[in-house]
């Protein structure tokens, strides 16, 4: 979630005291989000993201009939999920059909969890055994 509260409040212009100061955010919290410390829940990052204008020009929320929500942001041709993971991607989103859309999200980020946890594993995994792998 770091990503997106760090560029929610980089898009405002604000230095994080300022933004901290504005929402009511301790700012050692704020400072947490931003360097993946800590995670604020998804509703906070949804409602910082209504009240700031400056957002609806780059960020477009993509949302589930199940609550499932991303964001896609066209200028960076990236895509952030609820948890602020991030992924770049090439295509331009702009004409995929809305129900689509939800669905592709879902699988690329389903396939992104899979891959983050093997690679988790594989280096908890590495940390304990004494393997070289060629």
């Amino acid at each position: 979630m770091y990503y997106v509260i760090k560029e929610l409040r980089e898009s405002t212009g604000l230095t994080q005291k300022k933004f901290a100061a504005m929402y009511g955010i301790p700012l050692s919290t704020l400072r947490k989000w931003e360097q993946g410390e800590a995670s604020p829940a998804p509703y906070v990052v949804n409602l910082i993201a209504r009240t700031l204008p400056a957002t609806d020009s780059g960020l477009k929320k993509i949302a589930g009939k199940d609550g499932t929500v991303f964001y896609y942001d066209k200028n960076q041709k990236a895509v952030s999920d609820a948890r602020g993971n991030k992924i770049y991607i090439k295509e331009d989103l702009e004409g995929v059909k809305e129900k689509n859309l939800v669905l592709y999200l879902k699988d690329l980020y389903e396939s992104f969890y899979e891959i983050q946890e093997r690679f988790e594993q594989d280096c908890q995994y590495d940390k304990k055994e004494d393997i070289l792998w060629s």
